[in-house]
């Protein structure tokens, strides 16, 4: 600026034509380093950035679609069913073989064939004991699945039982008379009944007796545990009222039939149907006995199932021995696990 030079004509102030030249190359100058500064023209490095370019990636917030969010303590506290399903196995030190525990516990029958069943209403756990696979004749103890097979035919009806009924029903469990079972057997329609209310409960090895020998039903302990479990539980087929109806008359036999499964109870009354028969072929007794029982705080439903029995009196020795000493091992082995 100091070439520049300058003459006052009035009030403006002019640019001496000497001094347009210089003028004119020091602005070319600052044109040309102007554009070369400016952000639309910067040069000195790899990238060149426009102006319809996007500000840069560094100063711009990252991208969450692709990221992992961070779990949050309710987030790690939501196990996977995968997780979920190993937490609640049991770890293999501390599984039970509940057959095995009642097989060791079992004392050595002193005659004839015996064979325990027991299920733990609350966990569901089952276990057996014994001459396993065996069939038995029930008895009277079928007299529970009769009453049982009348009860869903009136329910299926849309009737209560009658007058006569309801006698016959209580003589039969109360104090096994045969000849109620004789009438409830007919009002059922006898096998055929049998058979019927049975694919109901779930029964699926148990024979009928032929004509009106209902005694020499056959049976299989694992069968008995269904018909208990129809007579106890809210899932059965039978309604409430008449599972209370029939659990009642089993809670008040006569106390000469107080005996069998009702030997492991600690609380009491224990719902219970006992079973015993002569064999007059071979002179041995078939006795067995099933029902409801509390031990060690759980509710297990117990049956013990037995014949060859050198006598009647024999034969409910081997049968209580039995049902204490499977349940006080099932109720053992249930709190290890």
């Amino acid at each position: 600026m100091s070439s520049r030079r300058t003459t006052r004509s009035g009030n403006a102030n002019r640019i001496h034509p000497s001094a347009m030249l210089p003028v004119a190359i020091i602005a070319i100058i600052a044109l040309l380093a102007g554009l070369f500064l400016t952000p639309w023209g910067r040069v000195g490095g790899s990238t060149t950035v426009t102006a319809a370019a996007t500000p840069p990636t560094a100063a711009a917030p990252a991208p969450t679609a692709t990221r992992t969010p961070t779990a949050t303590p309710a987030d790690t506290a939501r196990a996977t069913p995968t997780e979920t399903a190993q937490q609640r196995a049991l770890p293999a030190a501390t599984t039970v073989d509940l057959d095995a525990s009642l097989a060791a516990a079992l004392p050595t029958p002193a005659g004839g064939n015996l064979t325990v069943a027991i299920l733990d209403t609350a966990s569901g756990r089952r276990a057996t004991a014994g001459a396993t696979g065996r069939s038995y004749a029930t008895a009277s103890i079928v007299k529970v699945d009769i009453l049982a097979a009348l009860l869903l035919e009136a329910q299926q009806q849309g009737r209560g039982l009658t007058a006569d009924e309801r006698t016959s029903a209580a003589a039969m469990i109360e104090k096994s008379d045969n000849d109620a079972a004789d009438a409830l057997w007919a009002d059922i329609g006898g096998a055929a009944g049998l058979n019927a209310a049975n694919t109901v409960f779930g029964l699926t090895s148990t024979t009928p007796g032929t004509d009106t020998y209902w005694g020499l039903t056959t049976t299989t302990p694992d069968d008995q545990l269904h018909l208990l479990t129809a007579v106890t539980s809210d899932s059965s087929a039978l309604h409430s009222d008449a599972r209370a109806y029939l659990l009642d008359l089993m809670d008040s036999v006569d106390a000469d039939q107080a005996w069998g499964v009702s030997a492991a109870d600690e609380a009491g009354p224990t719902a219970l149907k006992n079973g015993w028969l002569p064999r007059g072929d071979t002179g041995l007794w078939v006795v067995n006995s099933i029902g409801r029982v509390t031990r060690g705080g759980r509710e297990l439903l117990v049956v013990v199932l037995s014949d060859g029995q050198g006598s009647m009196d024999a034969g409910v020795g081997q049968v209580e021995a039995a049902a204490k000493a499977a349940t006080s091992a099932l109720v053992t082995a249930l709190a290890s696990v």
